[in-house]
């Protein structure tokens, strides 16, 4: 049971790297961004390929992942997104799933639609043992991973740029009233929200696996994370993606013939119970 819990919550962290980018621009600039999948493919991709054909090591290469990831978030949100932050959310839907498409299409025709061939380096093989527990390096390695990340998110919160982006996310007329560039803050959050999807994909190589289909595969977890955990939040879809990564991992080990059904129910349960997520909108935390 216990490797069960530790298995759930690595995956979990992976869900939070990859889809609290997602939460915060949902809740920012309430921009459904369903193409949010599309920067974690880029993002581990960029890590295997730096790997390959540039022998950086892997922790170079998880850093080469954000920057690719976030700088091309930030081209897309300069030349098409921030032309649909006042549109219809079908038109964003549309923008965003045939991005999806695009990218499924352009990795099919450079690497072909099998998974993309990856080895973990030496030192995250193996297990070791906490607390008389044997547990593989790797996952222990993607917990510390979150954890930290999550610790600075919260800390950035803290900072001016956390206190303009909670300006800008309360009222953005206000916001920009008082001298905040709003756009600006709109970039830069959309590319640090990109940039954590590459990071989460780049970090998903050595559990999930990547293909071309990864960001349609994975959409709807993403989407489940951000509606539990709450949308414009960061510890919501971190409770949110722990929850679902243990209630996936136990299902898929004591009840495998009830395939994502439990995941379903357990969102179901919970918007029922908390429409508005489990940590509902208020400024970021």
């Amino acid at each position: 049971m216990a490797i069960v819990i530790f298995d759930g919550v690595a995956y979990g962290m992976l869900l939070f790297l990859m889809a609290v980018g997602l939460s915060v621009t949902l809740g920012l600039m309430n921009f459904v961004n369903l193409a949010h999948g599309s920067f974690a493919v880029l993002g581990g991709y960029t890590a295997a390929l730096v790997m390959d054909l540039l022998g950086l090591g892997y922790f170079a290469a998880l850093a080469c992942a954000f920057l690719a990831a976030a700088v091309s978030g930030a081209l897309l949100e300069l030349l098409l997104y921030r032309r649909l932050y006042g549109a219809h959310p079908l038109d964003q839907v549309l923008l965003s799933i045939g991005l999806v498409f695009v990218t499924i299409a352009v990795l099919t025709y450079f690497f072909g639609p099998t998974m993309l061939p990856f080895h973990l380096p030496e030192v995250l093989q193996g297990q070791v043992r906490v607390a008389g527990l044997a547990v593989g390096r790797y996952r222990l390695f993607l917990i510390g991973a979150g954890l930290l990340v999550l610790l600075l998110l919260l800390g950035m919160l803290r900072t001016r740029y956390g206190a303009m982006v909670r300006a800008a996310v309360d009222n953005r007329r206000v916001a920009a009233g008082t001298g905040i560039h709003v756009q600006r803050i709109f970039l830069l959050t959309f590319a640090l929200g990109s940039g954590l999807a590459g990071l989460g994909g780049a970090l998903s190589l050595g559990m999930l696996g990547l293909e071309p289909t990864f960001p349609l595969k994975y959409m709807v977890y993403f989407l489940i994370v951000v509606c539990v955990g709450g949308a414009g939040t960061i510890g919501g879809p971190f409770v949110a993606a722990l929850l679902l990564g243990i209630v996936d991992v136990a299902g898929k080990y004591y009840w495998p013939e009830a395939g994502a059904f439990l995941t379903y129910g357990v969102m179901i349960g919970v918007l029922l119970l908390r429409p508005n997520g489990l940590i509902p909108r208020g400024g970021l935390a």
